[in-house]
């Protein structure tokens, strides 16, 4: 697996509001050494995203773009995927994502109706690499029973209150990538003591030190998402924080196990 190609640390881009925002801030993000941005169909900033690549000074081929669509309502029927893979390159302004992305596998998510779309977005270079979210173990299985193009990535929450090990496992068995989102537990990670103590061991942030265990994972990457130029910085130098076996050792010992995106249609709750 080239993992060269995909950053370790990318930018997420989801918010509820102030959706102009990511304009600024993706512009930052790339000033800062970003060179992998993540957005969707469903998070209503592609545009500013895209808007954000044509004016940075970095060239569009030196960052890495993702996206994603079928989200589980949108769009409405499994029929449209093509013209919602279209919708996301129009927005952003490209004519290719770097990586493309189901949504969500429930809802509309038919395997046997949507992915061939991804094979054939694969296929006309419209995307130069597929990847599936919040995917199951046994999901993952029937899709790589369906799909063409080779799966480079599995994005879903990650991070200490949720170590994800059978996913890793079986992105580490099938030789992608697992992308973790919401790598930070929505800031929920920031007060856990035992966050705290390596982060004091190390003159580090709490978020550098759950961004740094991520890292410690073969075949994972993460996205945290900032807004300042001061927590870009910071979340962007956790690539060189080094947790020795001893740190590993407590951050894996909490035994609090939360998870922060739980809707109902998520997979894990039929």
């Amino acid at each position: 697996m080239a993992r060269d190609s995909l950053p370790s640390i990318g930018l997420g881009t989801y918010s509820e509001e102030n959706r102009e925002q990511w304009r600024d801030t993706v512009e930052t993000a790339l000033d800062v050494g970003y060179r992998h941005v993540d957005t969707a169909q469903v998070y209503e900033n592609e545009e500013y995203v895209g808007e954000a690549l044509q004016s940075a000074s970095v060239d569009r081929e030196d960052v890495f773009l993702s996206t994603k669509t079928v989200h589980h309502d949108v769009p409405p029927e499994p029929e449209r995927v093509p013209d919602a893979i279209d919708g996301c390159l129009d927005r952003l302004g490209v004519e290719t994502v770097d990586l493309l992305y189901v949504h969500w596998p429930s809802g509309v998510y038919d395997h046997e109706a949507v992915l061939p779309a991804y094979d054939e977005a694969y296929r006309e270079g419209k995307t130069r690499r597929v990847g599936l979210s919040n995917f199951t173990p046994e999901l993952l299985d029937e899709a790589l029973a369906v799909l063409d193009a080779p799966l480079f990535a599995h994005q879903a929450e990650m991070h200490p209150l949720l170590p994800q090990e059978d996913l890793v496992a079986h992105a580490q068995e099938h030789d992608y990538l697992f992308v973790a989102y919401s790598p930070l537990a929505n800031g929920e990670i920031l007060d856990v003591p035992e966050i705290r103590r390596v982060a004091e061991k190390h003159d580090a942030t709490p978020a550098q030190v759950s961004l740094a265990w991520l890292l410690d994972h073969d075949n994972v990457a993460a996205i945290p998402k900032a807004s300042s130029r001061e927590h870009l910085e910071q979340n962007l130098a956790a690539r060189d924080l080094e947790l020795d076996a001893d740190d590993i050792e407590l951050i894996d010992s909490i035994n609090r196990r939360e998870r922060q995106i739980d809707p109902d249609h998520g997979p894990w709750n039929w």
